[in-house]
């Protein structure tokens, strides 16, 4: 047989004119699969051993082999290896290579398993470790939280509702908020990691093979909890990249309402937080200026990791079983909004962990903001028995008055406060006044 040099070796068999340019543009994907050459080397070593256990393939040609893709790691940590476009992707750079250096031999490896299976085995081994290396991040965030709060423990500020001051609570209080969100994002994560720790090798094409191999063999090698038992499953699932985008949406949108908590506490108007020079930025046109730029960029990134997630499940939407070229598409999204998320959380970690907090403003904002008066009335209904109802209203006379003569609550004389409701005593400083409570 007469061979076409223009057509691709590993498939091209059937065909007998060469793909248009146009066709291997949009059908190429090394640019972005190449990320996955660790665990596609991993995964083939694992596949190549079980095939020499199972006697499908020899001892020698499986040591051949493995020896082989070890080379081939060392080239691409090195540098040396040369990703061709022309052979779409790294399943094939692998392999192709792999039969530069050890012959026909290395068309062996491909016995009992489809791209199919390898990529959806290598995806699922890059986003298991991307999981892993997102809960360190997620836990060294936790770790400058948890400084924070035991360092300002006892600092006073407003706590907010409709961006109003609400009622006193302690700087700890408010940044420990966030570690209970990181905490849930860590859950999901973890929760998330079980469902995409199962194999689909050894699923082929869509419907197994029936050469004798062990999947349970390649299942523990490769470090998943078992193989995925339906093959059609195995090879067609994505919604563990779905899980996967879904929580880094979800970690991010918390690193967001912690990004403009920021920004609005590094106003002048608000002046409760001074951020270092190495986490701020400033203009080209107004030198006073020290913009919050860090944080600015963990909330536009939000729009990332949700479009992300938008992408993966339009491209999903009504795939019919198994395997169809649109999966193709599944991860680009997936590693960039891995890149994302772990950039984000650094920049966070490293933006408060440098920062400074103004306490003395803080408690000034509590004082200044009627934040006492849920106290005040608490004290009417326990002391004086008044219905909450009957206790709000008179409360809200009592900060009317204070706003009349622009002082705050516990500078009201007691005699103002009982011209609203005879019953008060001065036992009501003793809630009125933020440090004393």
């Amino acid at each position: 047989m007469t061979e076409n040099k223009n057509i691709n070796q590993m498939w091209g068999g059937r065909f007998e004119e060469k793909s248009s340019d146009i066709m291997e543009q949009i059908n190429v994907s090394i640019g972005v699969d190449k990320r996955l050459w660790a665990q596609d080397i991993r995964g083939s070593i694992a596949h190549a051993e079980m095939l020499a256990k199972q006697n499908i393939l020899t001892k020698d040609e499986a040591v051949k082999i493995v020896n082989g893709l070890n080379m081939i790691a060392e080239e691409i940590k090195s540098g040396k290896f040369e990703f061709k476009t022309e052979l779409e992707d790294i399943h094939m750079n692998i392999e192709a290579r792999l039969r530069e250096i050890i012959g026909e031999t290395a068309g062996k490896l491909h016995t009992a398993r489809s791209r199919n299976d390898q990529v959806a085995t290598d995806f699922r081994m890059w986003i298991r470790g991307a999981i892993d290396e997102l809960v360190v991040l997620i836990e060294a965030m936790q770790g400058v939280i948890a400084t924070l709060a035991k360092k300002h423990a006892n600092d006073i500020m407003p706590g907010f509702t409709h961006l109003q001051a609400a009622q006193p609570i302690t700087l700890a209080m408010h940044l420990d908020a966030y570690a209970r969100m990181l905490e849930r994002d860590k859950g999901r994560f973890l929760d998330a990691r079980t469902r995409v720790n199962q194999c689909p090798l050894g699923a082929a094409a869509l419907a197994g093979t029936p050469y004798p191999i062990d999947r349970d063999f390649t299942a523990k090698e490769l470090g998943f909890d078992a193989p995925m038992p339906n093959t059609l499953d195995a090879v067609s699932a994505r919604d563990f990249a779905n899980e996967f985008l879904f929580t880094c949406a979800q970690c991010g949108l918390h690193l967001s309402r912690l990004a403009e908590e920021i920004i609005l506490w590094a106003t002048p108007q608000f002046g409760f937080i001074k951020l270092s020079d190495s986490w701020s930025t400033g203009s080209s046109i107004m030198p006073q200026k020290k913009n919050p730029d860090a944080a600015e960029l963990v909330r536009g990134k939000t729009g990332r990791l949700n479009g992300n997630l938008v992408q993966m499940m339009t491209v999903l939407k009504g795939l019919p079983l198994a395997y169809n070229k649109d999966l193709q598409e599944d991860k680009e999204p997936v590693f960039d909004s891995y890149d994302t998320l772990s950039l984000c959380l650094q920049a966070m970690a490293g933006m408060l962990e440098s920062a400074t907090f103004n306490t003395e403003a803080m408690l000034n904002s509590a004082e200044e903001g009627y934040t006492t008066a849920t106290a005040l009335a608490d004290w009417l209904v326990m002391n004086l028995g008044l219905p909450f109802r009957d206790a709000h209203h008179v409360t809200g006379a009592i900060v009317k008055m204070a706003e009349d003569k622009s002082c705050k609550l516990n500078e009201l004389a007691l005699e103002d406060m009982q011209s609203v409701h005879p019953g008060i005593t001065d036992e009501i400083y003793e809630v009125l006044s933020i440090k004393k409570g």
